[in-house]
């Protein structure tokens, strides 16, 4: 472990397939030693398969086959792992995008803005989650957690500001068609940019999704970016670099609008 003033993240731009046994076996072949945090894409147990299929039997519980893996994996080398997967529900036709953080921490985000966009309708397959912003510490940094469609919602990100998230961690699977890498792009680095924090953002690649994983500095400059293609990004964030931006843009502090909804009588 780097010092608290460091954090040393990892950024795994890899496909899913459609067998979760195979998934889970390529974790410990995937996931890095010597760094503080690994991201994974979204839906990294197994793969959201064709347009409207049925995920809900590959669903799995949480302790369950992946998230136990997950863990494994994170624990033997000495990081914190991030990673999507299809976790059981209270309605068992339509689980939770969720994911799971194991390692130095343990936590779970469960996806709130369904990707009902786009042609798409991911609430028809699934559940959404509860209307809590999650976020954990690793490493000396506070943590935001997003999936994919969330980076759409500006308002997300700023709750998870204002409970102390420094990096927002989004792994996703983005979707290609036109414009989207533009569209992705732009909101990776708008999140950085309008909350004077890190984004690191976690896509599967090409060419059924943009690929474009990134990880962007409290200023909106792009410390590392993938092409299309599986690729593996390596950063380190810093808290200097947290203060000084947060110094030349207190966009924060110098918020004039009341936090949350306006009070109702």
């Amino acid at each position: 472990m780097t010092s608290e003033t460091e954090l040393r993240v990892a950024v795994v731009q890899e496909a899913s397939g459609l067998d979760p046994v195979e998934n889970r076996a390529r974790l410990r072949q995937l996931v890095p030693t010597a760094t503080d945090l690994v991201v994974l894409p979204e839906a990294f147990a197994r793969d959201f398969g064709e347009a409207g299929s049925d995920v809900s039997p590959f669903a799995e519980a949480l302790p369950g086959p992946f998230g136990d893996e997950v863990e494994k994996v994170a624990l033997d080398n000495g990081t914190t792992v991030v990673a999507g997967m299809f976790e059981t529900s209270a309605d068992p036709a339509r689980p939770t995008n969720t994911l799971v953080v194991r390692g130095a921490g343990s936590a779970e985000y469960r996806k709130i803005h369904l990707y009902d966009s786009f042609g798409y309708r991911e609430s028809d397959a699934l559940t959404a989650g509860p209307l809590e912003p999650v976020t954990i510490d690793v490493g000396g940094f506070r943590l935001g957690l997003m999936t994919c469609y969330d980076v759409r919602f500006p308002e997300l990100a700023r709750a998870l500001v204002d409970r102390g998230a420094q990096v927002l961690v989004i792994p996703a699977a983005w979707v290609a068609g036109p414009r989207k890498v533009d569209h992705w792009r732009t909101l990776v680095r708008a999140r950085a940019i309008e909350n004077t924090v890190y984004v690191v953002a976690a896509g599967q690649p090409g060419p059924r999704y943009a690929g474009h994983s990134m990880v962007v500095d409290p200023l909106g400059d792009v410390l590392a970016e993938a092409e299309e293609g599986p690729a593996l990004l390596r950063a380190t964030l810093t808290h200097a670099a947290l203060d000084a931006a947060r110094s030349t843009n207190p966009s924060l502090a110098n918020r004039r609008l009341p936090a949350g909804p306006p009070a109702t009588n």
